[in-house]
Order: C-alpha cells, then sequence, then structure tokens
C-alpha cells in the first residue's frame, strides 16, 4: 500500500475534522457543555491510524493544522470558494 499524497491527506484531515465538528456540536448541543476547538482536535487526533503521517504547514505542527480546519468549519469559511 502506498502512503497517500499531500492532497489526499489534506482531503482526509478535512473530512476527520468536519465529522469531528458535528460530532462535538451535537455533544455540546445534548449536555449543554461548552466545548473549545482544542476538543475538536484532540476528536480527530485520537480517530488517527497508527502511523498517520505528520502533516504540517510551516512551522504549524499537526495539531496546529487541524485546530485551523475546524476553525474554518466552524466559520465558514472552509465553503466559501465552493460553488463559485
Amino acid at each position: 500500500m502506498t502512503e497517500p499524497g499531500v492532497q489526499e491527506l489534506v482531503l482526509d484531515l478535512i473530512a476527520r475534522t468536519e465529522r469531528a465538528v458535528e460530532h462535538v456540536a451535537h455533544l455540546a448541543v445534548d449536555t449543554g457543555v461548552t466545548f473549545k476547538v482544542d476538543d475538536i482536535v484532540d476528536v480527530v487526533e485520537r480517530g488517527l491510524p497508527a502511523g498517520y503521517p505528520e502533516p504540517t504547514a510551516g512551522d504549524m505542527t499537526r495539531r496546529d493544522v487541524i485546530a485551523q480546519m475546524a476553525q474554518d468549519v466552524l466559520s465558514g469559511k472552509m465553503y466559501e470558494d465552493q460553488g463559485a
């Protein structure tokens, strides 16, 4: 099996992040507990298989990349250019 390319890795992390945002948001609504972006990052990180590549963006760690993705999902920025 070959390692995923950068684009596949990014798309996989986006999908995992979107699922984590939805999961944490449902928990927040159901319990009334406030959540933070770090909670979403934790959900994504816990769900990654062993040996998952460490994508980075310059000085940003994988956690930083996931946190930015989560912020972009929550703000809607992730979807602004879609359909244009």
